[in-house]
């Protein structure tokens, strides 16, 4: 039985990024995950009931804010727990997650000034998947998940 690896929809090609589009991983890098895990696709953001497409947001302290100034933190916070509900009920240790994202980013994500200013820190989701022992991924990691 093949490990499950919860991993951001987005990442399978999904159009769940905020303005509609995807952040497709190549078909092959896609292929190559599926040969070692069963996949788990998850997008916070739309589970915790965002529309497509949607203003960018970025965590700013505790909250998160789209770039209107709208604060979204209920729904982040919702998705996350939607997510961390997946990951529990399918078994998942790891996660591979959209970096820099609000709610997936892991280690590192924009300031909340929509500067493209990094810092560290986990989005919302990340935070939630960590904080209950799962191994976390960014897509620049694929090396650590995919063995040759």
């Amino acid at each position: 039985m093949k490990e499950k690896l919860l991993i951001s929809a987005c990442l399978l090609g999904f159009c769940c990024k905020y303005d509609g589009g995807t952040n497709s991983l190549p078909a092959d890098t896609i292929a190559a995950l599926r040969e070692q895990y069963e996949l788990i696709p998850v997008c916070p953001e739309t589970a915790g009931g965002l529309p497509i497409p949607r203003a960018p947001s970025e965590r700013r302290g505790g909250r998160v804010l789209s770039r209107e100034g709208n604060d979204v933190t209920d729904e982040y916070e919702k998705g996350a727990l939607l997510a961390l509900a997946l990951a529990e009920r399918f078994g998942c240790r790891r996660a591979l997650l959209k970096e820099r994202s609000p709610s997936c980013g892991a280690g590192e994500i924009y300031d909340g000034s929509f500067s493209h200013t990094r810092v560290p820190g986990d989005g919302v989701a990340a935070e939630a998947l960590r904080r209950a022992g799962l191994t976390l991924f960014g897509e620049s990691e694929l090396d650590k998940l995919i063995k040759e």
